[in-house]
Formats: C-alpha cells, structure tokens, sequence
C-alpha cells in the first residue's frame, strides 16, 4: 500500500514550469457540439461544455491519452477525482446507449501508465459509484494540457460518463484506499504553470442559456452585477480540514408584488454546499415546506419530490438567500430558473385539482432530511461564484446572465487575494432570525397570482396526476 501511494503522487506530481498562460476557460452551451479549440487573448483557453438537462449537471468534452481520446464529462465541484469509464464496463456494452458520451481505451494509449490496481473506488449520494484502477495519463482541456494527470478508470461502474471532480484533494477517494492524496485536477493544472493559484470561477448562465463557463485561475469581471464578495469556508467539525466549499447560509426571505416573507430554520445559520454536481437544491424540510407553501408547489410521492404547474416559471416573485450575516452576499433566484422540466420529451399533466390540465414541472427546491444540505444548479444559475482553494475563500456576486461582454483578471499568483473582491462586512451573525409568527404568507399570494387559492387562503390543495412519465435526473454527487 504504501509504494502505490508514493507512486500515485510521484507520477501526477510535476515539477513547477514557468507560466505559460494564467487562465484556462470552459465554456457552457445547452447542446452538444464539436470541439473547437483556439487561443485566446492573453494566452487563454476555451472549450465548449453543455448544459445537458436530461442527465442533468455540466458537461464538457475533454480530450485523454495520446492518441487523444474524446471523452464529454461531467464538471462536479463536490468531489475531487478525475475519472472516466473504461471501454470494456458491462454498462458501456449494454443498452441501446451504452456509454454514449464516451469512454477511454488504456490499450489505445502510448502514454498511459497504471498507478495502483483495484484502488479506484468511489461513490455518491445518489447511489451511484464508480470501481477501478487509478492511472496517469495526458489530459487535454480547453486547449491546456496536463501531461501526467492521476485520474481513475472505471471498470466497475453504474455511471455511463466520466466526471471531473475539481473540490479538495482531501476528499479523494485514495484516501480511503490508500492513505494518501496526490495533486487532481486544478492542483495539477497550478503545477503545470497553467494557473497561478489553485481556483477558478463558475458562471452557469440562466437555464435556457446557450453559453457559459467555468475559468480556471481567474475572475471573469464582466459576469456578474454590483459587488463580488468574499466569504469564509466552513471547515468540517470545527476542525480545520477542508472537504466541501461549505458557506454559512444566514436568512432566506421570499418576496412577491404581495409583499416579503422571512424563511427560515431553527438550525441556522445553516451550512449550505455550493455544488455544481446536483442538478436541484435542497433545504431542511421545514425551510423547505415554507417555500413550496409560497410558490404554490406540493410533494407527489409518484415522483418523489415537490411539483408544481409549469406555467409558474412565468409568474412573479423571488427568493434571496443572504451568506454571511446582513453584510454579507445576497442573490435573488427568480422563478423562472426554479421551475425546471421533468423529463426530455412531453411532460405529464394533472388530473384534477386547481391546476388540472397544466404541465407538470419539478420544482428547484427540494427538502432533505439530515445535511449536508445544498445549493445546487438552480441556485448556482443566479450566482457568479469564485472558489479560491488556497485562502478557503468563496466570492459570490449576481450572475450577468448572457453577458457577451469579457473582462479576465487572473489571480497574480499562488495565495494570492480573489481579484476584484471585497470581504464581507461583519462575522456571522449566531442565529438566523426568527420563525414567522403567523401561519400565513403574505408573499404567496403574489407568487402563485391566485391560481389554486380560495379567498385569499394559503393552504394547498391535493391534486392527482395522469400518466406515466420517465423523470429527469436530478443527481446529487457529494462523494462519500
């Protein structure tokens, strides 16, 4: 055990170069196109990533092995390893599918090198997992190339596509195989001189967007609106380990032309994951409860999660999750990006009920349980979020959705300060504020427009849907 370790370190680590460039982008697209790679100004990189719905998550394609293999993968901030599906997993030959975005041929490679057999090994919240080997290989992305980056190869797997895990290193799965950590993705691409400091910047764009990015090393300026402000990493346990980019989420209020409601949790502050890996976002069950009460949604147990009309994407209103005390970021998430399709083809309707005949959608809020609780994809659109892996910082801002305009500041160096940021005002406040003292939302009546309401009443109604329907996933991919 203790020579793979050794090994696995010695072969992705690489000597620190001169800088070559100082940022690498991705960029966002809702469909899947060819690769089109060119340098851009200031030595910098692009390449196209789509907004993939009916998988749900991000998707870019990447480019492994030499030859190069093409591979579309999915970028998830929550977990840490690289890795893609081999070309031999039964789930790749099996189906009408199989791995249809891919898969990676060591065989085919001259530059891939076994690390450690049997000691890939890693799995998600949803169940889903991934089992192999751990190897080094050539791994091109965005134009930018990292010659020997440690990834795992998954021959054992329920996942027809690769993912890209970017968060800590400290949440890799060699560390419960093998003891050790060795240098993923962005720590990699610092040690390439591809960046100066081990961070980057995610701009998801609104929901029916054509294009975004995710710029690794730097701040795009010209993404967001008003101030970009830096807050504080939660470590884990009051310890000083840093595993998920986990933020202080201080109050949640809920505004509509009826006026404004404050929402929140007996908890709070709540700990809250910016993960770009779940496709939804989800809240304690009484936070969450509240929210579907204002927006007119209800959990139907024939789809395991809270529904509501389609058409309400439409209607007015909208929340804002405030970070870090009453200095601290606040982002509005408007209904149009919360209201989110079930599936790819013809959704269902209801039967019955006040909203019998319109299109079933699922809502972007979701409730859980037991935490981590999260802020996935439907919150993420609305924010313009920078993760500064080496202060153990996060910068938020308001999205500019469809910017066209491009403004990169690169971090000057390793540690450096998140460019163009400020830092919140004061600490975090020791409890959010209280419950609403009445059971009555002023605020829904302007969300909902009175659809489904009886005199002004708040309370939902039970309804009954028709059809049978293959929902969208809505993965949730904090490793465990």
């Amino acid at each position: 055990m203790e020579w793979r370790c050794y090994l696995a370190m010695l072969v992705a680590l690489v000597l620190p170069r001169p800088s070559r460039c100082q940022v690498v982008q991705w960029d966002i697209s809702k469909r899947v196109v060819h690769r089109s790679l060119h340098a851009r100004a200031d030595n910098t990189f692009e390449e196209i990533i789509t907004n993939e719905k009916g998988q749900g998550g991000y998707f870019a394609t990447v480019t492994v092995g030499s030859p190069g293999q093409d591979l579309v993968m999915q970028l998830d901030t929550a977990s840490s390893d690289a890795w893609v599906p081999y070309s031999g997993a039964s789930i790749c030959e099996s189906g009408t599918n199989g791995c249809s975005m891919g898969t990676f041929d060591p065989h085919s490679s001259d530059t891939f090198k076994e690390v450690a057999r049997d000691k890939f090994e890693i799995s998600y919240v949803d169940s889903s997992y991934s089992n192999g080997d751990y190897f080094a290989d050539r791994f091109e992305i965005g134009g930018a190339v990292v010659q020997n980056l440690t990834m795992g190869l998954g021959m054992k797997t329920n996942i027809p596509y690769g993912l890209v895990g970017v968060g800590y290193t400290v949440n890799e799965a060699s560390l419960s195989t093998m003891g050790c950590e060795y240098p993923n993705l962005p720590v990699a691409m610092q040690h390439e001189g591809l960046i100066n400091s081990i961070a980057y910047s995610l701009w998801l764009n609104d929901l029916d967007a054509n294009t975004g990015n995710i710029l690794f090393g730097g701040v795009d300026t010209a993404k967001y609106i008003g101030p970009l402000t830096k807050i504080d990493v939660i470590p884990d346990d009051d310890s000083e380990n840093y595993t998920h980019f986990s933020v202080s989420l201080t109050s949640l209020e809920a505004t509509s032309p009826s006026g404004t409601d404050v929402l929140t949790s007996p908890d709070g502050p709540l700990n809250v994951v910016l993960d770009a890996g779940t496709t939804l976002s989800y809240l304690p069950h009484d936070m969450a409860s509240k929210v579907w009460e204002e927006v007119g949604a209800e959990y139907q147990g024939a789809f395991g999660m809270a529904v509501l009309p389609c058409s309400h994407d439409a209607h007015p209103g909208y929340f804002s999750f405030g970070f870090a005390g009453s200095q601290g970021p606040r982002i509005n998430v408007t209904m149009d990006e919360l209201v989110v399709d079930l599936t790819n083809g013809e959704p269902p309707t209801f039967a019955s009920g006040p909203y019998e005949g319109e299109l079933v959608c699922e809502f972007g809020i979701q409730n859980y349980s037991t935490g981590p609780y999260i802020l996935g994809d439907t919150f993420l659109r609305s924010a313009y979020v920078v993760y500064d892996l080496e202060n153990n910082e996060i910068a938020i801002a308001a999205t500019d959705f469809n910017s066209t305009d491009t403004k990169i500041v690169p971090f000057r160096s390793k540690g450096a300060p998140i460019p163009s940021a400020t830092a919140a005002g004061e600490h975090i406040e020791s409890a959010m504020p209280p419950l609403p003292t009445t059971s009555t939302l002023i605020a829904a009546e302007g969300f909902q427009d009175g659809d489904g309401l009886d005199d002004g009443a708040m309370t939902l109604r039970k309804f009954t849907l028709t059809g049978i329907v293959t929902v969208a996933i809505s993965v949730m991919l904090l490793s465990t």
